[in-house]
């Protein structure tokens, strides 16, 4: 008598990748992105000096990853192509967050229903607004849903406990001394020790600067801003 065939139901297949992909990212650190008055904060715990959660994309758009370092780091490639390939073709102003984010749902939505292993990851787009355009920041899950986050997106192992403590903390946009001094909180409670400014990676992308407006937040800068030690 010939053996039946192994099978395995489409949805839980779906339920498989879905939990792989939850687990490999809960095992890293988190990134915030946060609207300030200047701009947009974006902050991840990152004990590594070299290896960038949070970097820029394009002139006003940022791009923070967390998860398995190699996959969101081709992401974030990926994403500048895709940016200069579109903005060289068309127009600059053609090039925005949510058009990359919906970029970045389709190739992750790709990944988790084709391909055998789901992507580890989940990244975040943000867009420092400018003439009269409103700040823009978009969380794109493993699977390609987006999230439009009006105020913070958090992502990563400590995702849903920051998520809460900042909704709880932050009746409204706060300034950028003050978002670097919750953050800076946030990161340390959550985690349960203290959280040296050191391994706190930090960017802004800044509304009053022209052109191509991110910038890292040093150590000093960052001390200065929260009042404590670099």
């Amino acid at each position: 008598m010939a053996a039946l065939p192994f099978y395995v139901s489409p949805e839980q297949i779906m339920q498989d990748k879905a939990e792989y992909a939850r687990k490999g990212i809960a095992r890293g650190r988190s990134a915030v992105v946060l609207r300030v008055e200047e701009g947009i904060l974006l902050a991840a715990d990152n004990p590594s000096a070299g290896l960038h959660k949070i970097s820029e994309v394009y002139d006003r758009i940022a791009f923070a990853g967390v998860g398995k370092y190699s996959e969101f780091e081709n992401l974030r490639k990926a994403g500048i192509r895709h940016a200069d390939l579109k903005g060289y073709t068309y127009s600059r102003e053609d090039v925005t967050a949510r058009s990359l984010a919906n970029a970045y749902s389709q190739l992750l939505g790709t990944a988790f229903s084709q391909e055998m292993k789901p992507l580890e990851v989940e990244i975040v787009l943000a867009e420092v607004g400018y003439n009269g355009r409103s700040d823009e920041i978009y969380r794109v899950s493993y699977d390609g849903s987006i999230f439009d986050e009006p105020l913070f997106a958090a992502v990563g192992g400590k995702a849903e406990p920051l998520a809460a403590l900042l909704k709880e903390r932050l009746p409204e946009i706060p300034s950028l001394s003050r978002g670097v001094k919750l953050l800076k909180e946030a990161f340390a409670e959550i985690s349960g020790a203290t959280m040296p400014l050191s391994q706190i990676e930090a960017g802004l992308l800044e509304r009053a600067s022209t052109g191509r407006v991110f910038r890292r937040l040093g150590g000093d800068e960052l001390a200065a801003l929260s009042g404590g030690q670099p």
